[in-house]
């Protein structure tokens, strides 16, 4: 573990005497705030990434961590393993049902996998990574995973900027006042409401990211489109093959509904307190890569059963910084990340759980209420 007086220390070292001259860039009444800041209070210090990086291989962060890793995948293949074998063997519909509960928690649980594997935090080459990725994204869940990875990039590359982030450009959810006064029809009757539709709404993440990878592989057609249809085809016949044998056809469409509406709303309560509610950046935003990561994000709070909940994306900030950092290194990094913030005046922000929720609705809320004026 690295102890908070070691990472001072280390600090001093690698800035060489450099003058604390940095800009503080204050986040006012909760972190609510949008990107019409001035260049003045935006000075750039080009050598503040290199420095925190630096610090990060110094604790050897950055290594690989096979055990873990190994132990992880094991793992979660044996959780799948329950539930398929207790869907094949056990003939009750109700107990069915808390199956269905289970595996949507269960392929959550595959999806953290997939996310570290395409951030290259498991395998150093491509050929493991790609091989790994449709066997986790397209064979597992039923995603695509170039589509995922390319959207998930492009993600990482523009947290919170409006046009070039991809997950704030979504038809039913608006954040920005400007871009919620641009919706008509039902997306605008939804945005109007959005604080309320939210969370029901991620419950049709999964079909969403299906019908979003096949219109990828039709579209885009990556390397191995062909290869990725096929393993998606294999995933939905014997997903659908099982079920429809083991349960007949009224029994599991009750279990898919409930199974794909839960996995998707897990994954959108874990992925919505990274960064809904924190700052906006502009298409144009001169901010520079360090601080546009660290406050465009937010932290949940650490604890054994929030990290395993999160898959680690609790720790947004130092994912979104060093995105190759093994899960289970996280932790150590977010000492001394949050240090570097504190020395360079650069605001980090952590919260609990249930006041990231609340954050998150006000946010939305707050966004929808020219909407709402009569």
């Amino acid at each position: 573990m690295v102890k908070k007086e070691q990472t001072d220390t280390q600090i001093q070292k690698v800035r060489f005497g450099e003058a604390s001259t940095s800009s503080t860039l204050s986040i006012p009444d909760g972190n609510f705030i949008h990107s019409d800041f001035k260049d003045s209070a935006l000075r750039i210090f080009a050598n503040d990434y290199a420095e925190l990086k630096q610090l990060i291989k110094r604790n050897e962060l950055l290594d690989k961590q096979p055990a873990y890793y190994t132990f992880k995948i094991l793992f979660t293949m044996g959780l799948l393993a329950v539930g398929v074998t207790f869907l094949i063997v056990v003939n009750n519909f109700w107990l069915q049902l808390l199956n269905a509960v289970y595996l949507a928690f269960v392929f959550a649980q595959i999806s953290f996998l997939g996310h570290d594997i395409g951030h290259r935090q498991v395998f150093r080459t491509t050929w493991k990574i790609d091989i790994s990725s449709f066997v986790i994204g397209n064979l597992l869940v039923g995603w695509s995973g170039s589509w995922w990875i390319d959207k998930h990039n492009r993600h990482h590359g523009h947290p919170n900027q409006v046009d070039l982030d991809p997950d704030i450009d979504v038809p039913f959810l608006a954040f920005t006042e400007e871009e919620a006064r641009g919706k008509r029809g039902l997306p605008r009757f939804i945005v109007k409401y959005q604080a309320y539709f939210v969370f029901p709404l991620e419950m049709l993440a999964a079909l969403s990211f299906l019908i979003f990878s096949i219109r990828f592989l039709l579209e885009k057609k990556p390397r191995h489109v062909v290869t990725e249809m096929i393993l998606m085809t294999v995933h939905y016949l014997l997903y659908f093959g099982l079920l429809f044998s083991s349960l007949g056809i009224l029994q599991a469409i009750v279990f898919v509904t409930i199974h794909r509406a839960l996995f998707g709303l897990y994954l959108g309560s874990v992925a919505a307190p990274n960064h809904k509610g924190m700052l906006v950046l502009d298409k144009d935003s001169p901010m520079d890569f360090l601080r546009r990561q660290v406050l465009t994000s937010r932290n949940v709070k650490a604890h054994p059963l929030t990290d395993f909940w999160y898959g680690g994306l609790n720790y947004q900030i130092e994912h979104h910084l060093f995105p190759t950092i093994a899960r289970n290194k996280l932790k150590a990094a977010q000492q001394i990340v949050r240090t570097f913030c504190e020395a360079h005046s650069i605001a980090y922000y952590e919260t609990s759980v249930v006041q990231s929720y609340k954050e998150i609705l006000h946010f939305l809320h707050e966004v929808s209420a020219p909407l709402r004026e009569k």
